[in-house]
């Protein structure tokens, strides 16, 4: 008996050993590539976190790019080690993912802002576009850019994010009703695949995989360039705000803006629920002198729509830009006396976000949980949306900025992985809440992520078309009611790019090795 368990222990201490030297090979293996940039094994509690401050999952690696060819070498080299090994890839651009999207357990992560390679290059013209790498941010892109006077035509509503970051979701902010949003905006991209392999794509060239990667939640390749349309960029904005009291004319108003050629450059909206604390305002609050105006208005209790415009005009074009802004609000339906009115520079208004988050920072309020819920909800809809939710679900203060303003389907391309709804105009609803860290109250965690699940049940329920934008589900039976007659064609791009589900395994879309057909 003695023999045989000493035969026993021996035996299972093997398996221990090579089980450690299997985990132990798969640092040393990353070691011996021959790359220009490196990888860092010890330093990567930061590539855990991110903006929704929720998950932490912890890589193995993090990878820091000098060159494309980094990315493509890692990449394929976890290809090579073939599915029996557990490493998988997430690129991480500035970190503003909400759910651990852009985290790898025990995996590698690519820091996407360390990519060097070709300057960004504008290209003037008839055509202008700007040649930009995958890991550079929106506001950079911005400024130089505007040294040619010219800026691309879509935007998010801040600009501290990657291009390859925005374009692996959709991009979407007040401009999309007239541009689409910035996947609509793209002339050509340079996508590491799953296999390691560096391909150049666009509408004509490789097109299948061009818009598979645009809104393809980092599915199918890493982003590592792209080429992106630019327009004459103002010099000038006139900011406009006006509220209303009444969700049914806030909504034709707003629908009547979009389909009305030369009345507003963007258009958005924003939902103003008991207007108290930081949090709320935050995004609200207009200019100083205007608090003093703000407390004239007694809301008695009720849900005020405040109507956010901008119109684009140069200093010598400012007389017909008061004129046609006059003459756009003249038909409009908001509280007269509710007319805030700013004009400030080009870059001023498109960084505004920004200003909040020093605000935030400064309070220590920015890096909290922020459990935020986006919604894409068909217009016939609204109406009911908007009385359930509210009216019954949000009655207490709301815990962020309510975003809600509607932009028309046919500027979004069809061939591109997003789901939206069916109709011809649909509305982005964005619940941007931050959590309070040690509430157990209105503004606590577990008591937001209940609203917003009481949300998407009444969504269910009521069978509303709603589809979710910066998509989150847990199963991938979830994800294929998501994508819904989509699927099939998501679920082959995924095979052909990324056989072995390598890349961005924080969608939990599908898991590697199990086959996702």
């Amino acid at each position: 008996m003695f023999f045989i368990r000493s035969l026993i222990i021996l035996f299972l201490s093997c398996i221990t050993v090579k089980l450690n030297l299997c985990f132990s090979s798969i640092p040393y293996s990353l070691k011996t590539l021959n790359l220009e940039g490196h990888f860092n094994f010890d330093e990567v509690h930061h590539a855990a976190r991110d903006f929704g401050n929720r998950y932490q999952f912890l890589p193995s690696a993090v990878l820091h790019p000098k060159s494309v060819s980094d990315i493509a070498t890692t990449i394929k080299h976890i290809w090579e080690m073939g599915p029996h090994s557990e490493l998988t890839v997430a690129a991480r651009g500035h970190g503003h993912s909400l759910q651990g999207q852009a985290q790898s357990h025990r995996g590698v992560v690519i820091n996407m802002e360390s990519l060097q390679g070709p300057k960004m290059q504008v290209n003037t013209g008839n055509f202008p576009y700007v040649d930009v790498s995958g890991g550079e941010l929106w506001i950079n892109i911005l400024r130089e850019s505007l040294k040619y006077g010219l800026a691309p035509k879509s935007w998010t509503d801040y600009l501290h994010l990657t291009v390859g970051g925005t374009l692996s979701n959709a991009g979407i902010s007040g401009q999309a009703f007239r541009h689409g949003p910035q996947i609509s905006n793209v002339h050509q991209l340079e996508v590491v695949t799953g296999k390691g392999e560096i391909i150049s794509c666009s509408k004509k060239q490789n097109s299948e995989l061009f818009h598979s990667v645009l809104g393809g939640l980092g599915q199918f390749g890493v982003i590592t360039r792209a080429k992106i349309s630019l327009e004459p960029a103002p010099e000038k904005v006139k900011w406009i705000r006006v509220l209303y009291d009444d969700f049914a004319a806030f909504s034709r108003d707003q629908l009547h803006l979009i389909s009305t050629e030369n009345a507003f450059d963007y258009i958005e909206g924003f939902v103003i629920v008991n207007r108290t604390g930081l949090l709320n305002n935050w995004r609200s609050s207009f200019n100083p002198q205007d608090s003093v105006q703000a407390s004239q208005f007694k809301s008695d209790g009720k849900t005020l729509f405040c109507l956010e415009l901008a119109k684009y005009f140069n200093p010598d074009k400012n007389e017909r830009a008061n004129q046609e802004v006059g003459n756009s609000l003249s038909v409009l339906s908001y509280i007269p006396s509710t007319l805030f009115l700013s004009e400030v520079s080009y870059i001023q208004f498109l960084d505004r976000v920004h200003v909040s988050e020093v605000k935030l920072r400064s309070k220590g309020l920015w890096e909290v949980p922020h459990p935020w819920l986006n919604l894409l909800i068909p217009r016939s809809k609204i109406h009911n949306f908007a009385e359930e939710v509210f009216s019954n679900i949000l009655t207490d203060t709301s815990n962020g900025p309510i975003l809600i303003y509607p932009v028309n389907r046919s500027k979004w391309d069809n061939r591109t992985s997003v789901v939206i709804p069916e109709e011809d105009i649909f509305y982005l609803v964005a619940f941007l809440s931050s959590a309070v860290p040690t509430s157990t109250g209105t503004d606590g965690l577990e008591h937001i992520l209940t609203q917003n699940k009481r949300i998407l049940e009444y969504c269910e329920t009521a069978r509303l078309g709603v589809k979710q934008y910066l998509p989150h589900y847990t199963t991938q039976e979830e994800w294929r009611t998501h994508f819904g007659p989509q699927w099939e064609v998501f679920a082959q791009r995924k095979s052909t790019y990324d056989p072995l589900a390598i890349l961005a395994p924080g969608q939990r879309i599908f898991q590697k090795a199990i086959p996702f057909s």
